[in-house]
């Protein structure tokens, strides 16, 4: 904590010195219209630097055509003006020495060319290779009846495991952003949430697999930040969306997103809910010893779902911002879930069975709120953030079970046995966070920061048993489970340019303090221990089309809060789920690199090695025919990963996005006091194919094939499916209706075998995920930009970390 204070102490005392070390001056001025003499808002102004006319600061012109740039120092300048429908002006140049300096007024000139004459080709890519990430602009794909979950599948890199998590480019361990901000979701708390956030409202997407030393060093796999759409023009505008499908059951949801910009306010609120019946369907076939049973679970949830959020900046002047933001989700569900589990003898005949049904009840929810501040001390780039984040999560669950055994001839074997469960849990989770950025010069920049977060997490399950007709405690599958966490953060890094290469070098050091108990076993939870995280990036342009990448990334990932509760939960009275209070933190060390020409993307490369990484590893007991999955440390995970592909036109009216991967992934370690080997070299593909017809009817066609691989220790079996649709803009397209059919021939599942010790398993999981899509989307408000800041807050890794209580 010593040298947190420190690195605190000396920005502020750097800030101060910046903040009077320079005499300032202001620049003020106006802008009219020619014909009728009247000052103009909105236009947008720039203030240059001469001679060499690098910008020093832009803003927009007020209610009264007027605008101020403050704390400018000594100079030669010029102004510069654009604004829609007007030609571009810029005023004499002036020199500013030794006071004030007022421009006289610029007079725009209307252009005689109607917008009605103007043609526009050119759009927006789908996928946008930058040095640093990969950027999916979703606004250009037909996500009609998607949620986040299934666009962000269709990613480039992007896998989905047998529980719906995401894998980019062979690696776990994703960190998931909203708008820059950390979810602190995973596992099926991410998942839920995902799948209740329609895809219609992402405007983009961006993978980074190595971020900079800014980031949290949680994350082996990288970081996905999800962006919503949010229109920065003047004025209030928005958009409102409508849909509905049906699958094997029906859904329905509907949104709008309203933005209000006006003067130095910028503000938006969005509210998304839709109800949604649905199913999963997981197959189990395992062999114990000489006997063979065959598990079917089905789940039917219908859940009504509620995401909303708003947010506001203040621009004070020029130089300082204040923000808040709140968001928040609601996901209420009846769930309806039947098992069936058949076993047969040695000779295939049947031995008996067990039927479950476990109907429940369940509320999720979290709300988050985030207050900013950023104030840019001078024209040169110095810049300092603060963020505070409160995060509040809480899932409850009331369920009953009805276990029903019968022999071979399918008579009962004595009544049924119940059960009742009530369990509920929340997390709250605080954290501050400083960031500040010193251009050295004009091609060396330091960046430095710190981070304190606190984690609170309190759960608690409660099992009955119905005897004599009263339910009585069952001590053995009740418990409480309390875990408190501290991670404090400092990071440092420096960018140098030089003529064709740019280079980032950063570390960051990491503080855990962790202490939890579980009442059920009497388990002692704790966590104390230092690391360090360094970043390496490069970036070389061998010519004006060749650019060549590379970067480095030590990363951990840290357990999730549930994971670590050593209590045993059942699914059905075979299978079982359990956590573990010696799970460790994994570590991995990736590389990646990158070669585009002409910002198209001919070939990434990436390779990982993960020391201790997390996965589930089942305990069967041949007695009881019990398996208890239970997440262990793994001794080495290794992945390597080739791609290639962009997006091009073949002709003028179809584009193609087509990405072709190869991998290989290998884990080695002892499970079970036995050696554990698998490796497998897998391939894939993936085609996106988007036709403009006449009369502004799209058309496009999505395939995709998945070769088997190896994942932890699931070998996973080909994957492999198609998406068809077709949308149409009209009333000045400011309005679009879409029809989609996804997965056309119901191919979409995992399929995986499990061998290893007594575990023989085969594995199939089923979704909704053939069904067809109705949307309607309509725009509407005023046009007029207005710039407005993008940030990232305080709160990340321990969201993604919460996946449940």
């Amino acid at each position: 904590m010593k040298i947190l204070l420190k690195l605190f102490l000396s920005l502020l005392l750097l800030l101060c010195f910046n903040l009077v070390q320079a005499q300032t001056f202001k620049i003020t001025g106006s802008v009219v219209e020619q014909t009728k003499k009247q000052t103009l808002e909105f236009a947008s102004i720039a203030l240059v630097r001469l001679p060499d006319s690098s910008a020093v600061g832009t803003q927009m012109t007020n209610q009264f055509g007027l605008y101020e740039f403050k704390n400018i120092k000594p100079g030669k300048y010029q102004i510069k003006v654009l604004m829609m429908g007007y030609e571009k002006q810029a005023s004499s140049p002036f020199e500013l020495k030794d006071g004030d300096h007022k421009v006289a007024p610029i007079t725009l000139q209307n252009r005689t060319q109607s917008l009605k004459e103007i043609a526009v080709v050119s759009k927006m890519p789908v996928i946008d290779q930058k040095s640093d990430r990969t950027i999916v602009n979703v606004e250009q794909m037909n996500t009609t009846g998607d949620n986040a979950l299934e666009v962000l599948s269709r990613a480039p890199g992007i896998k989905l495991d047998k529980d719906d998590n995401l894998i980019l480019k062979g690696k776990k361990g994703i960190t998931v952003m909203i708008d820059g901000k950390i979810s602190y979701m995973s596992g099926g708390e991410l998942t839920t949430y995902l799948k209740s956030l329609p895809g219609s409202v992402l405007s983009k997407i961006e993978l980074i697999s190595n971020p900079p030393s800014s980031f949290d060093a949680a994350g082996t796999g990288g970081f996905i930040n999800i962006k919503l759409k949010r229109n920065r023009m003047q004025g209030i505008n928005g958009n409102a969306n409508l849909g509905g499908g049906y699958g094997k059951y029906e859904k329905v949801y509907g949104g709008t997103n309203l933005n209000y910009n006006i003067g130095k306010i910028s503000s938006y609120v969005r509210l998304n809910a839709g109800r949604y019946n649905s199913f999963n369907r997981l197959t189990l076939n395992r062999q114990i010893g000489d006997e063979q049973f065959n598990q079917v679970n089905f789940w039917h949830p219908i859940t009504s779902s509620l995401n909303y959020s708003a947010g506001a900046d203040y621009f004070i002047n020029d130089k300082h911002t204040i923000g808040v933001m709140f968001k928040g989700f609601n996901s209420p569900d009846e769930t309806d879930v039947t098992s069936n589990s058949p076993n047969y003898n040695a000779q295939g005949v049947k031995a008996g069975n067990v039927a479950m049904h476990n109907p429940q009840t369940n509320k999720s929810g979290n709300h988050a709120l985030n207050l900013n501040y950023r104030v840019k001390i001078d024209t040169l780039g110095k810049e300092l953030s603060f963020d505070a984040d409160y995060v509040y999560y809480q899932n409850d669950k009331n369920e009953t079970f009805t276990n029903t055994y019968f022999d071979a001839n399918d008579q009962l074997k004595g009544p049924p046995v119940d059960l009742r469960n009530f369990g509920n849990g929340d997390i709250s989770i605080y954290a501050l966070k400083l960031d500040y950025i010193h251009p050295i010069s004009k091609k060396m920049k330091f960046e430095a920061g710190w981070k304190s977060s606190w984690v609170s997490t309190n759960s608690n399950v409660r099992f009955d048993s119905l005897k004599n007709a009263m339910w009585i405690n069952d001590p053995k599958r009740t418990n409480r489970f309390l875990y408190n966490e501290n991670i404090n953060a400092a990071y440092a890094s420096v960018e140098q340019s030089f003529k064709n290469l740019e280079i980032k070098v950063g570390f960051r050091v990491e503080q855990t303090l962790g202490d939890g108990f579980s009442s059920g076993t009497s388990t002692d939870i704790v966590r104390k221990y230092w690391k360090v995280f360094p970043t390496v990036s490069a970036s070389f342009k061998a010519s004006e089309n060749n650019q060549l990448t590379a970067s480095y990334r030590k990363s951990i990932n840290r357990p999730s809060y549930r994971s670590l509760n050593p209590f045993t939960f059942y699914t059905d009275p075979y299978t079982a789920l359990q956590g573990n209070p010696l799970l460790q933190a994994s570590y991995a060390d990736n590389y990646e690199f990158n070669y585009s020409y002409k910002n198209y993307r001919l070939f990434t490369l990436s390779y990982a090695t993960t020391n201790g990484s997390e996965s589930e590893v089942i305990y069967q007991n041949n007695e009881t025919k019990e398996s208890i999955s239970r997440p262990e440390n793994l001794n080495r995970e290794t992945s390597l990963y080739m791609a290639t592909g962009n997006p091009f036109d073949v002709v003028k009216w179809w584009n193609n996005n087509t990405e072709l991967y190869a991998q290989y992934n290998k884990t080695s370690s002892p499970i079970q006091g036995s050696g554990y080997n698998a490796s497998q070299w897998s391939w894939g593909i993936s085609t996106d194919n988007t036709i403009t017809l006449p009369k502004d009817y799209v058309f496009n066609v999505y395939a995709y094939y998945q070769a088997p691989s190896v994942s932890g220790l699931f070998r996973n079996l080909e994957a492999y499916g198609i998406n068809v649709g077709v949308k149409k803009t009209f009333w000045k397209k400011n309005a679009t209706i879409a029809l989609k059919l996804n997965d056309v021939f119901a191919t979409g599942m995992f399929r995986a075998t499990l061998n290893y010790n007594n575990i023989n398993t085969y594995w199939k999981n089923e979704w909704e995920n053939r069904k067809v899509s109705l949307n309607l989307t309509y725009k509407f408000g005023n046009m007029k930009i207005k710039t407005a800041r993008n940030r990232k807050t305080g709160t990340g890794e321990e969201e993604g970390r919460v996946g449940g209580n």
